[in-house]
């Protein structure tokens, strides 16, 4: 072959190549959500013009179509604008969880104590050490995929294993099974903030909390840790072979030293965690306590426990932050703390933004009766359609969507009021639709290069190996994918077909 001939690309690298020249090209999320409350403005006119309606199937009312360009629509519009926005679900819950989160992250309690856990396993339990810290990353903000893949990286080089493994490895369980956890987390405050107002499109009174997904994404963890151990062991190993050190770049293979300073807070932060959690035991205890209902005691019907689940996940992640900083030196004075909340509010800018956004678009589909009347027009049409066969669909829309939209906040703002009514309609709890959604999201999440930390990954992944493209990089990833993609989706459908809650008050079906 002449020097001037180009290899052939396969058929993945030309999807790769059309998957990045897509992404590329679409606009901000922030612009996208901006477009959309203009489309529905002019789709409430089209609609109210031509006399959209539909039966109501619980209430036998007729919803008809109300045209939002008119004076009485623009009223609305121009006049509930800041009420919208401020009585916004996730608005408060989530920003309340990063001032706690903030704090353990800029500490530097994430890192050395993701650090702590997996150097410090045997080495038969490495893989399924850095695979569970993986799935446990989400509640750790940003720590889990930007600390996680170096750091696997070099515990793999150091057992004489191929170092990219290690990183596809803790990327891929940081990132592909983003919503497996045994805690909640921020993200579990976050896509239920966008479901309720779903919700109430077709019930207003319907309630639903942050733990109605619990149940399940804790046994996900289960579930999903001996995929990521097989596959990494059975498929990425043997097919990256030995590692030849003459591939990367001039690596610095000497460990991270963490100070015994650092581990003596480190501990110091555990020990403070599990004070909480027996103080927070011990107070729900009685049949009287400040954290039941006032009228029917209990504990996770319209309780001060779930109302405030996002000031309590706050907490527990606030205090460790506290007492490592304090004890580590990174926290000396006051200010320090404020600091690092502030800062963590000033992440969450965009996420306002588009936040701002998404409030007035489901404002204006509720005004305008819209996603009620499509729900109950798509329900009739899926009419008869077995569950397994919505689950799988549900799950290929988000995914795919997914690789071109990195953004969970924006797919769901956007596929939440139109999955969640149409679902209600067809007798399914928001809760369930909602962990669909969030199956579908995650597991494509290790391959779409419009997510955050792709491009960062991929540079650590550059360190060990200096002509590695995007391409290998994500045919590497893309087994991980593949298998978590399967063994959710079934692990989904026998829950569903053995009738189990996929959370705490959250049901498969409407009661």
């Amino acid at each position: 072959m002449s020097a001037q001939t180009k290899p052939k690309k396969g058929l993945m690298d030309r999807f790769l190549n059309f998957v990045e020249w897509s992404g590329n090209r679409l606009p901000d999320p922030i612009i996208i959500f901006f477009s959309l409350c203009v489309a529905v403005l002019v789709l409430s006119a089209i609609a109210g013009l031509t006399g959209w309606s539909a039966v109501h199937p619980g209430t036998g009312e007729t919803l008809t179509a109300v045209n939002l360009l008119t004076v009485d629509g623009m009223r609305i519009v121009v006049g509930d604008s800041a009420k919208t926005f401020g009585s916004f679900a996730p608005l408060a819950v989530v920003l309340i969880v990063m001032l706690g989160i903030g704090v353990a992250e800029r500490s530097g309690w994430f890192q050395v104590a993701l650090h702590r856990a997996a150097s410090s396993a045997p080495k038969v339990l490495i893989i399924p050490t850095i695979a569970f810290l993986g799935l446990l990353g989400n509640i750790a903000g940003d720590a889990a995929p930007i600390v996680l893949p170096p750091l696997s990286a070099m515990i793999f080089l150091g057992m004489g294993w191929h170092p990219l493994a290690g990183v596809a490895l803790a990327y891929a369980a940081a990132t592909g099974g983003f919503a497996a956890n045994l805690m909640l987390g921020m993200s579990d405050a976050l896509v239920q903030g966008f479901t309720q107002p779903a919700a109430e499109l077709i019930d207003p009174t319907i309630q639903t909390n942050v733990a109605m997904n619990w149940y399940f994404i804790a046994a996900s963890v289960v579930v999903l840790l001996p995929v990521l151990w097989v596959i990494t062991t059975k498929v990425t190993m043997p097919r990256l072979g030995a590692y030849d050190p003459a591939e990367g770049a001039d690596i610095d293979t000497a460990p991270v030293d963490v100070t015994e300073r650092q581990r003596k807070a480190n501990r110091w932060a555990f020990i403070s965690i599990l004070i909480f959690v027996v103080v927070i035991v011990a107070i729900c205890i009685p049949g009287n306590s400040f954290m039941r209902n006032a009228e029917t005691g209990s504990l996770t019907t319209a309780s001060p426990l779930m109302n405030g689940i996002g000031l309590l996940i706050a907490i527990f992640f606030f205090i460790p932050g506290l007492v490592y900083g304090l004890i580590a030196g990174t926290i000396k004075e006051s200010r320090d703390v404020t600091r690092m909340m502030t800062e963590s509010m000033a992440q969450m800018a965009s996420f306002i933004v588009i936040v701002f956004f998404a409030s007035q678009m489901l404002s204006y589909i509720t005004a305008s009766q819209m996603g009620a009347i499509l729900a109950i027009k798509g329900a009739e049409l899926l009419q008869g359609s077995h569950g397994v066969v919505l689950i799988i669909g549900i799950i290929a829309i988000s995914a795919f969507i997914n690789i071109f939209i990195g953004s969970a906040s924006a797919k769901w703002a956007i596929l939440a009021p139109i999955f969640v009514p149409m679902m209600m309609v067809l007798g399914y709890h928001p809760a369930f639709t909602q962990m669909i959604y969030r199956i579908g999201d995650a597991i494509t999440n290790p391959i779409t290069p419009m997510f955050p930390y792709f491009a960062l990954v991929l540079a650590v992944a550059q360190r060990y190996q200096k002509k590695l493209g995007m391409g290998t990089f994500i045919a590497t990833l893309l087994p991980y994918s593949i298998a978590l993609g399967i063994v959710w989706t079934l692990l989904m459908i026998v829950w569903y077909l053995l009738g189990f809650p996929v959370g705490v008050e959250g049901p498969i079906y409407l009661s």
